[in-house]
This record gives structure tokens, sequence and C-alpha cells, in this order.
């Protein structure tokens, strides 16, 4: 299971920053979920293997362009590349009238189905591979967490079950190994029921723009990784007075230490963090202060870094 950031920036994209927009790549590696589309994600994808394609969902955290304002250039491009599989948009029920609109008056055509769900009202999606859920945030305007966890991974053919119900060795087992369904003696067996998972599923958070990290206190136990915005340092909240709704490095930090997780990876920063260490406020500022309160993996993303999730549920950059 992998994450690829194709945008890190807060509000404006920056030379080295695009807006929001975060891959989650299922472990097969053939399939993928966004959550969030800034303005230029369809861009940041050229320069990624993710193909449209295999994109089996998007979710939208809440209204601010710079988490969907990406959306209609793209959907289209998603139709022009040759896609016909139905794809879910999970978003603001606000937005749905804005998606539809934008793709009538550029008289965009979609050859294949979307399917726009309101995510006020989502309580569960879920792929063959992966389930998703959402917790509420806090912010200038509704918003969200998309909690991903995955569903029976490398599964192994139950064999208790099957021998305690007679069902024989052979050909019928390495059907249901493969989750088809067969016949036997009169029922239909469906391969699903029979596998179980062979370690314990990984679970990733990833968060909207949130002021709040306490409210996801209940979501983090047992969460293999937390993404979350730290938009700015305290040091910079303390001189402007201001955070807009969002939250700062230290308040991220320690609320990740107090919740015991594993690895903590921040995004959506402020332009004005530089990268050149040299230069001030810098990039570094965020990584020493979100260190001084947290002693776990940190990780500060990176555009067009991809970071894999191992079994053991160690988080490290991948390629």
């Amino acid at each position: 299971m992998d994450l690829l950031f194709l945008g890190t920036s807060a509000g404006v994209p920056t030379k080295a920053r695009n807006v929001s927009g975060t891959a989650v790549i299922e472990a097969s590696g053939s399939h993928w979920y966004l959550v969030d589309c800034g303005e230029g994600t369809q861009h940041r994808l050229l320069y990624t293997p993710l193909s449209i394609r295999d994109l089996r969902a998007i979710f939208i955290t809440h209204v601010h362009g710079d988490h969907c304002f990406g959306l209609p250039g793209l959907l289209a491009s998603a139709g022009m590349s040759g896609r016909t599989q139905p794809l879910d948009l999970v978003l603001p029920a606000a937005l749905h009238d804005w998606v539809r609109q934008g793709l009538v008056v550029s008289d965009t055509f979609l050859p294949f189905e979307l399917r726009l769900l309101a995510v006020e009202e989502l309580v569960e999606w879920h792929s063959d591979a992966l389930e998703v859920t959402s917790v509420q945030l806090s912010h200038r305007v509704p918003s969200v967490g998309f909690v991903f966890t995955e569903l029976n991974p490398e599964p192994r053919l139950n064999i208790p079950r099957l021998e305690a119900e007679g069902i024989p060795r052979g050909p019928l087992w390495g059907e249901l190994a493969k989750g088809l369904t067969v016949q036997h003696g009169g029922r239909r067996l469906h391969g699903k029921d029979y596998l179980r998972p062979s370690r314990q599923p990984r679970r990733v958070i990833v968060c909207g723009d949130n002021d709040n990290p306490e409210l996801l206190a209940d979501a983090a136990k047992g969460a293999d990784v937390l993404v979350h915005e730290a938009t700015f340092t305290q040091a910079v909240v303390e001189r402007t007075g201001v955070t807009f709704g969002h939250s700062t490095a230290a308040a991220v930090a320690r609320f990740a230490e107090t919740a015991g997780v594993r690895n903590l990876v921040l995004t959506h920063f402020s332009a004005r963090y530089q990268h050149d260490p040299r230069r001030s406020p810098s990039i570094d500022d965020v990584r020493d202060e979100a260190l001084a309160h947290y002693s776990g993996q940190l990780t500060l993303a990176q555009d067009l870094q991809r970071y894999h999730i191992g079994r053991d549920g160690c988080l490290e950059p991948a390629g």
C-alpha cells in the first residue's frame, strides 16, 4: 500500500509544490484512489506511473478551491483517455451542481458513468480491496478526513472452515482460493466467504484542512499512517494572530505523540516556507517544530514522492 503526493502546498501553488492532491495506491499497485484534486492535479499525474483509467474513486475533503478546482480538467481528460469504467466521486453536496454545470457548459462528454456521492451521507465506501470511511474535522467550512482500511489483505483459504463444512480438497479449493463462486452439494459457495487475511490490514488517514487534531482521537487508534496538514508553525501564528482554520506543526505533532501515531506525514504547507534553509521561514522550521513534540516516524511530504507502507506498518520512501 503506497501514498503518492501530487500536491503539498496550501492555498496557492509554488514552483516546487502544487496544491492539494494525494494518491492512495492499493497493495497490488494496479488501482488507486485520489484524495482532493486541486488545480493542476492532472498535470502532476503526467510525472507519475498512475493512469486515470486505473483510478477507482475520488474523495474531496471540503469545498475550498485548492482542494477541488482540478476536477473538471481531470474528468475531461479521463473521458478523452478512453476510460469506460464508472467512477465514484465522493464530495460535499454543495459541489455537485458545480461539477455537473461545468461539464455541461463546456460541452464535455464523459464516456463513463460519473456517480456523484455526498460526503455528508457517507457511512462507508468500499472496493474489493479497501474500505473508506470519514471523520469530521474543524475548518472554516465543513471538512473531513478519509480513513482507508485494507480489506482481507493477502487472503488465504480458511482451511478449518472448509474442512468443517466437508468441502473436499482439490479443484474446488483452487477455485475458491481465486475468490470464485462454485457449486457443491446443491449449494453456491462464494470464494470471499472462504478466505481470511494472512496479516493485519493497514490503515491510513488522509485529512482535509483541520484546526483541531484531537477530533481524530478515535480514528487514529491503530492507524498506521496519519496524513495531516501543517500549514503554519507556531511562531507564524503568534506573530500574525490568525490560523485561518488550520493547524500548526506543533499542534499536530503533540496530538500524534499522545495518540501513539507511528507514522506522521505533514503536508499542506504555507507557500511562505522556503526550501532553502538559508531563507526564513524555511520548511526546516516546520520539521524542527514537529520533532520537538513527536518521537515517531516523521515525514514532510514532497510533491511527486511516493511512500511505501510495509507489511509491518513502517513508512518509507519508495524507489
